[in-house]
């Protein structure tokens, strides 16, 4: 039987309490297994940023990716690494690059889930180039944005049609608000669309592979109270609403870490915002669920990683489509692109391995989550986003809320492997 190490690589940017937490975790679970042919050991390091040769070997088994989203030689690299070298990285980064939020609401139109009334709207102004005059003289057509705001119905919002952290969202109340906002967005391509208000519920859906988590979202507290601490709060059938939408959403773009945001409304779920492909990951603004998420990327990284899961480089659309063209009810036709990305997911291997590999990373994080090397991630973090008064505060509120967890969640563990 031959030994061998399976590389992990952290691909970072600001991440600092995150990577702390995973790189301790991975290295107290010891992880020593037997698998095919193979007995397996596990490292991880941090991927440095540096010029290379396209043809340079890869060390790493499995990337987690939290840079190439706005960083072009990461992501380079990256590209590179999956096509000449079988690299398996989460989130596919192609997909990444090209479906934005716009072409996530048209998709999920296509597939028949309630996206709210959307629309395109040609940016204010523009930065110039050598045809651009020509261009704009000949077919660009005046528009009324007095009609455009009588078609959605007020209020609605409007938003940058790639997205990003709340960046550029304004609530539009009246067409004197329209006229200003829209002023104001400069060269942005904006998305209008339409309001879901007043709604039941705000929840944000994490997936990470076939493992999920539904929050309670308050979009208008501070950023350290969004994401409520409530667990169960959902009826059943809304909660499995939400986790088909959610997978359904990730299999289909290939991304294996994403989040869905959905309001719902009369007994709908309508999905507003889930192109979320590198979703915010910092104990400062997840606080009671931070424990959850660096489980869950651990299972799905140790599992790709040890099993060797192939990364799915084309998306392959047409299993959904086919679904999509069938003449079935809504909710059955959701279970339908559910089923698709279970497959996809490979959930119920995933599940097994948990239960056969990973045991004992239940009792481990319940322990971790407790420790002074716990305590100190969260106030390096802290320190590098709160004034100097308010760290030692913070330092403890984040403390506290992960102390709950354990109380109500870690002690005893996740049942059924995940």
């Amino acid at each position: 039987m031959a030994e061998r190490t399976v590389n992990i690589g952290l691909s970072l940017g600001a991440d600092i309490c995150w990577p702390i937490c995973y790189e301790s975790l991975l290295d107290g679970l010891k992880l020593d297994f037997e698998h095919g042919s193979d007995r397996l050991r596990f490292h991880c390091e941090r991927v440095t940023i540096e010029p290379f040769n396209l043809q340079q070997p890869v060390r790493y088994d499995l990337v987690i990716d939290r840079l190439t989203h706005w960083y072009s030689t990461s992501r380079e690299w990256i590209k590179k690494a999956i096509v000449l070298n079988d690299l398996y990285v989460y989130n596919n980064p192609w997909s990444l690059q090209s479906n934005e939020k716009h072409t996530s609401y048209c998709a999920m139109m296509r597939l028949g889930l309630p996206v709210p009334e959307t629309w395109l709207l040609p940016p204010k102004a523009y930065d110039v180039t050598d045809d651009l005059e020509a261009t704009l003289r000949q077919y660009a057509r005046m528009f009324s944005l007095e009609e455009i705001g009588a078609k959605i119905g007020y209020p609605f919002f409007m938003k940058p049609y790639h997205g990003g952290g709340w960046k550029g969202v304004t609530k539009i109340d009246d067409l004197a608000g329209f006229q200003k906002a829209y002023d104001a967005s400069g060269t942005e391509v904006m998305n209008l669309q339409a309001a879901i208000l007043p709604y039941d519920w705000f929840v944000r859906c994490i997936g990470l592979g076939p493992q999920l988590r539904k929050v309670n979202y308050d979009p208008s507290a501070a950023l350290h109270d969004r994401y409520r601490m409530d667990i169960g709060f959902l009826p059943p059938e809304d909660a499995s609403v939400l986790e088909d939408m959610t997978l359904t959403i990730n299999a289909f773009f290939g991304w294996d870490f994403n989040s869905c945001e959905a309001l719902a409304r009369h007994g709908v779920w309508h999905p507003i915002d889930f192109a979320n492909a590198c979703p915010d990951s910092q104990v400062t603004s997840l606080h009671y669920h931070f424990p959850w998420l660096i489980k869950a990327n651990l299972r799905w990284s140790i599992f790709c990683s040890a099993t060797g899961r192939k990364m799915r480089r084309n998306l392959d659309w047409e299993p959904f489509y086919a679904v999509a063209d069938r003449d079935l009810e809504p909710r059955e036709r959701l279970r339908e692109y559910a089923r698709i990305a279970h497959e996809r997911f490979e959930t119920e291997r995933f599940r097994d391995f948990c239960r056969t590999r990973l045991g004992h990373l239940d009792a481990l994080a319940y322990d971790f989550f407790g420790s002074e090397r716990m305590r100190d991630a969260i106030h390096q973090k802290v320190s590098a986003l709160f004034p100097a008064h308010e760290i030692e505060e913070f330092t403890e509120l984040f403390w506290h809320r992960v102390q709950l967890w354990r109380e109500q969640e870690g002690a005893r563990g996740d049942q059924d492997g995940f």
